[in-house]
Order: C-alpha cells, then sequence, then structure tokens
C-alpha cells in the first residue's frame, strides 16, 4: 500500500467511525405557565395629574419593544449621550472581547472534528564507514535529510468532540446574551441618570423658590419688628427657617455633581471631561404607550434569562462530555515520507506507516464516574439557577408595573396636596399679616409648602425612570436592532 492509498484509508475511517452522541440532547425548558404578572388583570391605564409628566400612560399588552427605546423619550441630547456610551464605554468593550472569545473557542473546537497534520523536516551530518560496502578507503561525509507529513485522526465514535463543540457553542451564546445585558444595563442607567439629573435640577429650582419667597417673608418680618407688631423672636425664627432651607441646597447641589459624574464615566470620558448635555424634565417626554410582554415572550427577550438558559446548555453538554470519557477513545495516524542522503551509495528511501489504535480506562479510583456525577449535578444547578432567573425576571416586571401604578396615583395625589398647601400658606400669611394668628402658624405653613413641592418633583420623576425600567425589565427590544448579536428563537 502506497502513501496516497494510506490517506484514503484514513479519510474512509475518519468518514464511518463518526456516530452517535452520548449524553441528554438538550431541549429548551417549556415557558412560564401563566399569562400575567398579577393576580389581578392590571388596569388599562394609570392615574393622571395637570402637571408637567402627569400624562396618562396606556399599557398595550403583548405589544413590541423597539430596539431603540429611548428615542420614546424624545430628547436628543440623550440620544446623542446613548451613541456615545456605545462607541466608548469600557464593559461594553469588555463585552465585545469576551464574545470574540468565545466565538474563537468555538472554532478552536470545531477543529478537533478533523484529522490534524503536522509537517516534518530534518537534517543531520553523518560519515559512512566504507568498510560497509567493502570499500575501507571510501568514507564520505553527507547530509541526511528526512521528510515527512504525519496525519492522526481521533474518531468522534461516541460524540464527546461533538458535546465539547455543542458546549462551547452555548459557552458563546451566554456571551452573546451577556453583551446584550450590558447593552440593556448601560442604555437603561443613561436613561435614569438622565431622569435624576432632572429631578434633581428641579428639586434645586425649587428649593430657590422657596429661598426667594422665605427672604420676602423674613424682610417683611423685619419691618414689622421694626414698628413693633412682632418680636425679635418671630424674627429669628424666620431666620432659622430661611437658613434650614438654605442648608438643604447643598445637599442636592452635591448629589447632581456627583450624578454628573457617573453620567460622564458612562460615556466613557473622564471627570473633567464632563458632558455638555445637561437635562431637565420639561425637555423630557414621558412615554404614553407601554408594552407589555406576555410571560412566555419574556422569557425569550430578557437577556439575564437567556444568559441562564445557554448556561442550562452547557451544563447538559458536559453530561456527553462526560459519558464519552468513560467510553473507548480510538485513534488512527498516518505517515508519507522520504529521506535523501545525496550519496550515490545510498540512495533515498520512501516511508510510510498506518496506525490505529483503541483504548480504554480500567482502573481510576472512580475518577471519570465522579467527573460525570458532577455533570449531573452542575446541570440540576443550572436549571435551578434558570428558573429562579424566570422568577426574578417575571417578578421584576410586576414590580415595575405597580410600581407605574403608584407612581402616577402619587403624582395626583402630590400635585392635589401641592395646591391645597400652597392655598393653604396664603391663607396663614393673610391671617398673620392681619394679626389673628401668630408666626408660628407662617413657619409650619412654609414647612409644608416646601416638602410638597419636592415631593411633587419627585413623584414626576419616578414616572420617567420607572418608564426607563419597564423597558430595561421587558428586555430593551435588542431583537429588533440591526447590530445585535444575540438571535431570538
Amino acid at each position: 500500500m502506497d502513501g496516497k492509498a494510506c490517506l484514503a484509508v484514513l479519510a474512509t475511517a475518519a468518514a464511518a467511525l463518526g456516530g452517535c452522541a452520548v449524553g441528554p440532547d438538550f431541549k429548551n425548558p417549556s415557558p412560564p405557565p401563566v399569562d400575567r404578572y398579577t393576580r389581578e388583570p392590571a388596569p388599562a391605564a394609570t392615574a393622571s395629574a395637570p402637571v408637567a409628566g402627569g400624562t396618562t400612560q396606556r399599557f398595550a399588552p403583548d405589544s413590541d419593544i423597539p430596539g431603540d427605546w429611548w428615542t420614546l423619550f424624545h430628547s436628543a441630547a440623550l440620544n446623542r449621550l446613548v451613541a456615545e456610551a456605545l462607541r466608548n464605554n469600557p464593559d461594553f468593550d469588555a463585552a465585545q472581547a469576551a464574545l470574540r472569545q468565545a466565538d474563537e473557542a468555538v472554532y478552536a473546537a470545531q477543529g478537533r472534528l478533523l484529522p490534524a497534520a503536522e509537517a516534518n523536516v530534518a537534517a543531520e551530518r553523518q560519515r559512512l564507514d566504507g568498510a560497509i560496502i567493502g570499500e575501507p578507503q571510501y568514507a564520505p561525509t553527507f547530509t541526511v535529510v528526512t521528510a515527512s507529513v504525519q496525519v492522526s485522526y481521533a474518531p468522534d465514535v461516541f460524540g464527546g468532540t461533538r458535546r465539547q463543540i455543542e458546549a462551547a457553542a452555548a459557552q458563546a451564546e451566554y456571551q452573546g446574551f451577556a453583551l446584550e445585558a450590558t447593552y440593556l444595563t448601560l442604555t437603561s442607567e443613561l436613561v435614569i441618570c438622565a431622569v435624576q439629573e432632572a429631578s434633581l435640577r428641579e428639586q434645586i429650582a425649587a428649593t430657590q423658590e422657596i429661598l426667594r419667597l422665605e427672604e420676602n417673608e423674613l424682610d417683611l418680618v423685619r419691618q414689622q419688628f421694626g414698628v413693633g407688631v412682632v418680636s425679635q423672636a418671630e424674627v429669628l425664627l424666620q431666620q432659622s427657617q430661611l437658613e434650614q432651607t438654605r442648608a438643604s441646597l447643598p445637599v442636592l447641589q452635591k448629589q447632581l455633581a456627583q450624578l454628573r459624574n457617573a453620567l460622564t464615566a458612562l460615556v466613557g470620558r473622564f471627570p473633567s471631561e464632563e458632558v455638555e448635555e445637561t437635562f431637565t424634565l420639561a425637555q423630557l417626554t414621558l412615554p404614553q404607550e407601554l408594552p407589555v410582554s406576555v410571560p412566555a415572550k419574556l422569557i425569550e427577550q430578557r437577556p439575564d434569562v437567556r444568559q441562564a438558559r445557554a448556561a442550562l446548555h452547557a451544563a447538559s453538554a458536559e453530561i456527553g462530555i462526560a459519558t464519552a470519557d468513560q467510553l473507548p477513545q480510538f485513534s488512527i495516524s498516518a505517515a508519507l515520507g522520504k529521506t535523501t542522503t545525496g550519496v550515490d551509495a545510498l540512495p533515498g528511501t520512501t516511508v510510510w506507516n498506518l496506525a490505529s489504535g483503541v483504548g480504554e480506562t480500567v482502573f481510576d479510583a472512580g475518577t471519570l464516574l465522579h467527573r460525570k456525577r458532577a455533570a449531573v449535578a452542575a446541570y440540576e444547578r443550572a436549571s435551578a439557577q434558570y428558573r429562579s432567573t424566570v422568577l426574578k425576571s417575571l417578578q421584576n416586571v410586576a414590580d415595575v408595573l405597580r410600581a407605574l401604578q403608584s407612581d402616577a396615583d402619587n403624582l395626583a395625589a402630590q400635585e392635589a396636596a401641592a395646591r391645597a398647601v400652597y392655598a393653604s400658606l396664603l391663607v396663614v400669611r393673610a391671617r398673620f399679616h392681619a394679626q389673628t394668628v401668630d408666626f408660628t402658624q407662617v413657619l409650619i405653613a412654609e414647612r409644608n409648602w416646601q416638602q410638597a413641592r419636592i415631593s411633587e418633583v419627585r413623584a414626576a420623576s419616578d414616572r420617567y425612570a420607572d418608564s426607563a425600567a419597564l423597558f430595561q425589565a421587558l428586555g430593551g427590544g435588542w431583537w429588533h436592532r440591526s447590530d445585535a448579536v444575540a438571535t431570538a428563537k
């Protein structure tokens, strides 16, 4: 048999020895057997309030989510920051690199299905003893050159290699959804940071407005003290109220500065390179139509659920790998080469070989058995973690839906309270000037007005933030993005 015949036999054997893959064949877990997130059917719409951010929001069951959902807030500044963050954020870059690494691991695993060929060339100097060929005077020095090609192959008889590829592909899928999770987290954090900044700016503006009112009130009380209408104690009380209000400003300004730093870091800049964009609630539009995916679709849309499913798939493949390791291992090898000397008395020769082998572990003190049992336990753990992730994802959506309803109710109540408190403040001031109530009543009314105004601003911003949280909880619409690396299947 010549060398070409050896390689042909090797290729035929490789094709014939591929059998079925041992271990479990992975099947996607069944969707949750529920069709809503709350015990009672959720209301179709939220309450409304006659203030900015108080519009009614309507829930659209089983409607879809745009891939660029943040554009629903209609803020060009926000859109610019999201685009910059996706270009420069290091966490997003790291997630992309992790996916590339996982993809390369799949390609490396796939290479094990094919034969490996190795070419070798060796040269050495030798001296010939002429007495061996009957010519004692003949003693040439020459170079022996040996060139060969060796082909080896481990037939995947029981599917261990295919299970390794399956596990690597599942890990790549995991990293793909990890990238989508990073994408979703990054965009959601940007939107929520923008909303929080807008809220803080509104709170600062409200506090400054209250300060102006209290300063005017202090001037008036001082005038009344000058003419003997009020005592010095009442002047000091108003001054104390003013200073307490003024002391609340640095706290809000510190929070705003720190939030600006966080926003700058999200887009991949240093703190000294603070972003130029600023946000107020008036610059953001509250989305009026809110999608609500059914639970069966949610588990296909949430990146964290798909990550958990991919981890479960990888754990299933590991059982097959451990099972295949317990079975006989086959090998085939062949070599074809030629040796030349450059000496007429020693002509070159062609060499080849073909070998096959089979090996099986006879005794390993239970190592392979326990590895398989460990793989089974790892699968059971991944299965439990998957179920936990599904439960938490449904809980997350339920929590946000409840929050959106409560946010709307709270804003309506806070707006009504703020109107009532302000009206009360005007009445108390008028009565004080008419000297029918003491100044303590004015201080109480001013403090209530300040608290009511700040609470109203916070209630409005909560609606924007929880709207963003809903898009995040529903998966963010990655399946509609042209640059999505994961697949919705």
